[in-house]
């Protein structure tokens, strides 16, 4: 890790103090916490500020999958986050059914836990898919980046901010004293949620809507285990009278800790007055889900909340960005929220090191809103999409727009032995097989692929694998630029590790192989002309790193002296498919043009 200056600077106005920085992170969510660890990371100066008095009290966003998992890795935390986290093997079992102690509906495997699926999860990435709450998640982010040296301070409120073409100002104030002051940064990273004040007050554009459809969450603890850990998952889907109206589609009863912590989610028509909540309904929204009477529960909280469909066109004005909530809006289907917060900030902190440590042009961060804004269009619509397929499950089993009785009948009309009942068999298990493009959509969750002034395409792309074309279900590995580097594991005899572990978020990377050597003193010589942290790395026989299994020569699409740069953030800005007459002034050309230098 670099060595780490504070940067921090108070100096006397008329009005008060100001304290300086490089970039201020407003919100310690997923993606505002994930943006000071990273920047903490690269050394980078920053203070992240929250209006709350601590992190997350809910556990909120719980799916955590195999591209934020490797970014933890990246930064030395994944033992801490699998050490909170319930574990890959006791998330997949997702059960729909009339109550939790009732019938039976049926059952899909899911992220990745289905023996053909499980190949490709494992195939694509050293890291598995988990569960951690939001509750576990935030104070392990926000404890590394205060540890690697973010200031972070809890019960500050944003307030406004002014920037001009040599910083920000913002105004915050102290929630506790009522006292405002001003912090005075490069840039600004507004993750404050799905309500953005950030977003509003530098008019980002957005398309989409607000509160489409009515929830509410209703946490809970009871020991239920000999209802569920035979069948271990963190969903468990209720279909029952009432709970089919507006929100998420469905009763939903979710695991927070196995098992005996839960989150019930419950929908209610948007269009008419908000439901009331105290302790004795949502008792009895318990209980009616559980299909358990008779049980205590421990009511700890509920709440209500809206479901959107909104993503900003365009993601940052001036020195200010947005990641997270603030740009995407959706609801939780598809678990794909923190996850893409998390990777925003990602794709965002090494940019503003880049151009902070003097070694990129600021037109670098252009390329922020070129990249994920598709990635924010493109989970924003998957999401919505995923909860409007629970449609054809109603319509399979003949409940849509039932109640009572009616449900009920058309609930066991689908055992009988009739054409009916033979009809609503066979559309069920259709119906059954789409929801695998929420809770298996891998090419969702891995497939960010990013065109952009950062990247020196070559006109290619990933191509999907025979029997395998669909881009939503399946993710390809490829080395085009702009996508992700492909996962395989190397080493030597002693010590294996993934082809990510060789190109740390601290530097750029050159990978090539025995016969590209001569990219080792092209790199050198490039590096120390622009400042770039930039090291080669070799894979072949006689190195130290070797191509264990034979995986790697398959993978990486280029002779073996060819090359590829690997940004920061792990996707391949350029590459070259063998070596050149001058492997030097190819990549001294292509390193100058991906950071934008004159």
């Amino acid at each position: 890790m670099p060595e780490f200056n504070d940067g921090l600077a108070e100096t006397e106005t008329p009005d008060g103090s100001v304290v300086e920085t490089d970039v201020l992170v407003i919100g310690s969510g997923p993606a505002g916490a994930a943006a000071a660890l990273f920047l903490s990371e690269l050394g980078v100066s920053n203070i992240m500020i929250t209006k709350y008095r601590w992190t997350a009290n809910t556990p909120r966003a719980h799916i955590t999958n195999q591209r934020a998992m490797e970014i933890f890795r990246d930064m030395r935390i994944e033992d801490q986050v699998l050490a909170d986290a319930t574990p890959h093997e006791l998330v997949g079992d997702t059960v729909f059914c009339t109550s939790i102690a009732g019938e039976e509906i049926g059952r899909i495997h899911t992220w990745g836990t289905r023996p053909d699926r499980e190949a490709d999860y494992q195939l694509a990435s050293p890291c598995l898919t988990v569960d951690i709450p939001q509750t576990y998640l935030e104070p392990i982010l926000v404890r590394n980046a205060t540890e690697r040296g973010t200031q972070t301070r809890f019960s500050t409120e944003y307030v406004a901010l002014s920037q001009d073409e040599d910083g920000v100002t913002v105004d915050v104030r102290d929630r506790l004293t009522g006292q405002e002051y001003k912090i005075r940064a490069k840039y600004v990273i507004g993750a404050d949620g799905a309500r953005s004040k950030v977003a509003s007050d530098i008019g980002l554009p957005f398309e989409g809507a607000m509160d489409i459809a009515g929830s509410m969450n209703i946490t809970f603890k009871a020991d239920i285990s000999p209802y569920v850990n035979h069948r271990p998952s963190v969903l468990y889907w209720v279909i029952q009278p009432g709970s089919n109206v507006g929100g998420i589609g469905t009763g939903l009863v979710r695991m927070v800790r196995p098992w005996d912590e839960w989150l019930i989610v419950w929908g209610y028509d948007i269009a008419d007055e908000p439901p009331t909540l105290d302790e004795a309904a949502a008792t009895k929204i318990v209980r009616d889900l559980l299909g358990m009477p008779d049980l205590e529960p421990e009511i700890t909280g509920y709440s209500l909340w809206g479901v959107n469909e909104m993503y900003a066109t365009h993601l940052q004005r001036g020195r200010v960005f947005c990641a997270g909530d603030a740009v995407h809006r959706h609801p939780p289907s598809n678990g794909l929220g923190s996850n893409t917060s998390i990777q925003d900030s990602y794709n965002l902190a090494w940019k503003l090191a880049a151009v902070l440590q003097g070694y990129a042009d600021p037109v670098l961060l252009d390329s922020y809103t070129a990249e994920r804004a598709p990635v924010a269009e493109r989970i924003v619509t998957r999401a919505n999409t995923s909860a409007r397929e629970f449609a054809d499950l109603f319509d399979a089993l003949g409940v849509a727009g039932l109640d009572g009785d009616a449900m009920a009948a058309a609930l066991e009309e689908r055992k009988a032995n009739t054409p009916e009942g033979a009809a609503k068999r066979a559309a069920l298990v259709r119906a059954m097989e789409t929801k695998n493009y929420e809770f298996n959509a891998h090419g969702v969750e891995l497939g960010q692929f990013y065109a952009s002034s950062a990247i020196l395409s070559d006109g290619t792309r990933p191509v999907q694998p025979a029997g395998k074309e669909d881009a939503d279900l399946y993710h390809a590995a490829s080395t085009s630029p702009g996508a992700h580097l492909p996962h395989a594991w190397v080493g030597d005899n002693v010590t294996k590790v993934a082809t990510m572990d060789l190109a740390p978020y601290t530097r750029w990377t050159l990978i090539t192989g025995v016969a590209g050597e001569a990219w080792e003193e092209a790199a050198a010589k490039v590096a120390a002309d622009f400042g770039l942290p930039l090291e080669a790395v070799v894979i072949g026989p006689g190195r130290p790193i070797t191509d264990l299994y034979f995986d790697w020569a398959k993978l990486c699409e280029v002779e073996e002296s060819g090359a590829l740069l690997v940004r920061p953030d792990k996707h391949i800005a350029w590459r070259a498919m063998a070596l050149p007459g001058d492997p030097e002034a190819a990549l001294r050309e292509a390193v100058r043009q991906v950071l934008g230098r004159a």
